[in-house]
């Protein structure tokens, strides 16, 4: 059993050397940056897609976001998060910030958001960086498959607003 348990290790070891340490994923709206901006930007209809939280778009901002606790996962259910960048439209940059709980953190990361307006909507990118702890790396797959979940989950609630489907 020990044997097999020193395989896993190494196994996730190399996984977590050998990848990016990074998020990223780019979704087209056919909406305007406008749009896709208050999405990302204001915390009534970002809990509809993400979690509840107490945000604001100002640089040095602190806020957290409310989720339930996952200990498998090191999460107490707050991330702890500080706006870092905002150029209104094109950029909102902040720290994301979790553990196991009395503010314990494992996972000390960078969420980037980029929107860059196209001729026919807004390309949204997301860049998730900072993941660099072996720990990290259960975290690090929930949320890239959550962040991408979460980016539909934009585009379906922008598309029920313009016309009552849900095209995501």
């Amino acid at each position: 059993m020990l044997g097999n348990l020193k395989v896993t290790y190494i196994c996730v070891t190399l996984k977590l050397h050998n990848m990016k340490q990074e998020i990223n994923h780019t979704l087209f709206f056919t909406q305007s940056p406008q749009e896709v901006w208050e999405y990302l930007t204001i915390p009534e209809l970002m809990e509809q897609w993400l979690m509840k939280s107490d945000f604001k778009p100002i640089v040095g901002y602190q806020f957290q976001f409310n989720s339930k606790p996952i200990p498998q996962l090191d999460f107490d259910g707050t991330f702890y998060c500080t706006v870092l960048e905002v150029v209104p439209l094109k950029k909102l940059t902040y720290s994301w910030k979790s553990g196991p709980g009395e503010r314990n953190i494992r996972i000390d990361s960078i969420v980037e958001w980029v929107l860059n307006a196209k001729e026919n909507g807004t390309e949204l990118v997301l860049k998730h960086s900072g993941f660099s702890l072996v720990d990290n790396l259960p975290m690090y797959a929930g949320l890239n498959d959550g962040w991408l979940k979460n980016m539909h989950k934009i585009a379906a609630l922008l598309n029920k607003k313009h016309d009552g489907t849900t095209k995501a």
